[in-house]
């Protein structure tokens, strides 16, 4: 493995992030012009964009991780920025062999799955940042993972997942060589400024999905708690993508001010850090307003069964009022049809049989077993 060497200090140049239209840069003779953009594998590879940059411009596109280290031990004061997309083993060791990356940084870029940090290995910063993206059809934020390797001549990243679009942060450097001319620290700005900007439609699509919800718990929709809980679980998720990346900018900024990063450079590098607060309140605005949204909906529900409740305890109330009332009408209907039976059997010996007033003693015995059951029942509001 060829020695490492320093990459020449840079003059300070102020408002680099101006965009004027920079000449363009003439690549050398033998390399191509027309490079793959990020997002797009040669050969199946995992190497997703190499190129070689001296000055803010382009040099050279290899088209191997070989070439590139050939061609970068070339340059004595030139740049390499290695894009690549879940690589395999081999080329991560590679690239550990030839920019001498620490064990545990490679570790963590190929395993993934890591939380947002910022950590210093010699004169190597590896960051780790969680990418997010809103995708309107399923109305779902999808999150992705990039590891970023930032030495004295190098940028690599490592990306697991669609999220982010580095090919256009790489347009966005090459349109602007002033910026680009000052190194690594420049290219790893773009980046973190990129991941916060991609935040910035994700907020807003779940603002809009926080407001939907809010109108579907008014509306009663039987589905709306395991949309809230899922949203939530999102936003749990988005705030860990988030809430580290406020410390690790101002980590970040103090190291820019201690190692005398161009002034403007550490202004944007502020600003990112400002975006990324606002976008941390917001996320944890969103998970406070969907646990009260929650509560609310679960005021509702229960408002909703305690009436149904209610409406049920009624009918039944009206229902054993209506089974009093019956009841009481065939017990007094009973009466005059028991005795009715009872002078109904034709039996020769039977008392009072040929009396004369049997048959008004009869009706009246009816009329007055009917009349006191009816006063009773009415008392007691049978009736």
């Amino acid at each position: 493995m060829a020695e490492r060497r320093a990459r020449p200090a840079l003059s300070p140049k102020k408002h680099a992030w101006r965009r004027q239209p920079p000449p363009p840069a003439v690549p050398p003779a033998g390399d191509d012009p027309t490079a793959p953009p990020d997002g797009v594998q040669p050969n199946g590879a995992s190497v997703v964009h190499a190129a070689l940059y001296r000055d803010g411009h382009r040099v050279s596109t290899p088209d191997s991780l070989a070439e590139t280290f050939r061609q970068l031990r070339e340059y004595p004061d030139g740049m390499a920025w290695i894009g690549l997309h879940r690589p395999s083993e081999d080329e991560i060791h590679s690239l550990a062999a030839e920019f001498d990356l620490h064990p545990l940084a490679v570790e963590d870029a190929l395993e993934a799955h890591q939380r947002p940090k910022l950590e210093r290995y010699g004169e190597t910063l590896f960051v780790v940042l969680r990418a997010a993206r809103y995708l309107d059809a399923v109305e779902e934020v999808d999150f992705g993972e990039l590891h970023v390797f930032v030495g004295q001549d190098f940028v690599i990243t490592v990306r697991h997942g669609a999220a982010p679009d580095l090919s256009v942060v790489r347009r966005r450097m090459e349109e602007t060589p002033e910026l680009l001319a000052l190194g690594p620290e420049a290219v790893l700005y773009a980046i973190l400024d990129s991941v916060v900007d991609g935040y910035a439609p994700v907020v807003e699509g779940v603002q809009n999905d926080v407001d939907e919800i809010e109108t579907e718990v008014f509306r009663g929709d039987p589905e709306v708690s395991r949309r809230i809980y899922e949203l939530s679980r999102e936003m749990v998720e988005f705030q860990r993508a988030t809430r580290p990346l406020v410390g690790m900018l101002h980590s970040l900024m103090a190291g820019f001010a201690k190692y005398r990063t161009d002034e403007e450079l550490q202004r944007y590098l502020r600003d990112v850090a400002d975006h990324v607060t606002h976008i941390s309140e917001r996320v944890d605005g969103f998970r406070q307003a969907l646990a009260d949204i929650l509560t609310v909906n679960a005021t509702l529900v229960t408002q909703q069964q305690n009436a149904e409740m209610r409406a049920l305890a009624e009918a039944g109330f009206e229902q054993n009022e209506e089974i009093k009332k019956i009841s009481s009408w065939a017990a007094i209907l009973f009466a005059p049809t028991l005795v009715g039976t009872v002078y109904g059997m034709n039996f020769d010996h039977m008392p009072e049989l040929h009396w004369a007033f049997g048959y008004p003693f009869a009706i009246t015995l009816m009329a007055v077993v009917c009349t006191s059951l009816y006063v009773i029942f009415k008392r007691r509001d049978w009736l």
